[in-house]
């Protein structure tokens, strides 16, 4: 499993093991069988409600605590400094650890005006050490911006919506220039439509891969983290088979040539859901 060093030192498994929508049963099995096949990373949130079942996966797999690189994230309704306090320790109590690796603003909700508050409590997780790395999810430059000009702390990391529908070259270098790594959610736009284009099927044949083993490879290649979900065993064995090729550059030009800017997901910067 190739890592990545990310600006506070910390070292991350490049592709990691998401687990958006399971109920706690569900990501129990599917951490499980992720963590016997090499999955060094997981990456849940408070909102998904399977914390508790992520962190006892992890606690029966007997691979030691720090061999497990665990992501949640800050959900809308408890930002501000010190709802962020204490959805930090819920998380700890659900997951079962005394710390997290990293943890993430999930959304800026921008119209709550508090996730500079709520990255404030972050910076001061991270220095107490209970959380070995701060950063943020679904930030756009106007709220990226802003975060850097008002906090002390560069976010490790951005969780951005990112396939090959959806580049996001912009925000790629956007963080590139402040050091913090890029992580895509939806890594193959949930699937469906996007595997079955003909140029995805004509790579996955020129290389004996899927379409979706394609698609890991072109984000591992443009530099991205990864965080490809499953729940079935093979698809999740093959989503980490991916370092035997490697795409040429005129194969990363015809999967650019899929980008049409289309979102799965709601626009950062007018998202605003609490419940």
């Amino acid at each position: 499993m190739q890592r990545r060093t990310l600006n506070n030192g910390a070292s991350v498994p490049r592709i990691g093991f998401g687990v958006w929508p399971l109920t706690d049963d569900q990501a129990y099995t599917a951490v499980t069988h992720a963590l016997d096949v090499g999955y060094r990373r997981i990456d849940t949130a408070q909102v998904y409600g399977n914390e508790a079942g992520v962190g006892r996966a992890v606690r029966d797999s007997g691979i030691p605590r720090q061999d497990v690189f665990l992501t949640t994230k800050l959900w809308n309704a408890d930002q501000g400094y010190d709802a962020a306090l204490h959805a930090f320790d819920a998380s700890l109590r659900r997951l079962g650890t005394d710390y997290i690796d990293l943890y993430l603003i999930h959304w800026p909700t921008p119209e709550q005006n508090l996730y500079v508050a709520s990255y404030k409590a972050l910076e001061r997780l991270h220095a107490e050490g209970r959380a070995k790395a701060i950063g943020v999810s679904n930030f756009t430059a106007t709220t990226l911006d802003r975060l850097l000009a008002e906090t002390g702390t560069i976010p490790a990391l951005n969780q951005i919506e990112l396939h090959p529908y959806l580049p996001q070259n912009g925000m790629r270098t956007i963080a590139a220039e402040q050091s913090i790594a890029t992580e895509a959610w939806s890594p193959l736009a949930q699937g469906g439509r996007l595997l079955a284009e003909p140029v995805l099927a004509r790579l996955a044949e020129k290389y004996g891969k899927t379409p979706a083993q394609v698609v890991i490879r072109w984000h591992l290649q443009l530099g991205n983290l990864v965080i490809p979900r499953s729940v079935t065993p093979s698809r999740i064995q093959e989503n980490i088979d991916v370092y035997d090729f490697d795409l040429t550059s005129e194969d990363l030009c015809d999967i650019a040539a899929l980008d049409n800017g289309g979102r799965i997901g709601p626009d950062p910067d007018a998202f605003n859901h609490r419940g």
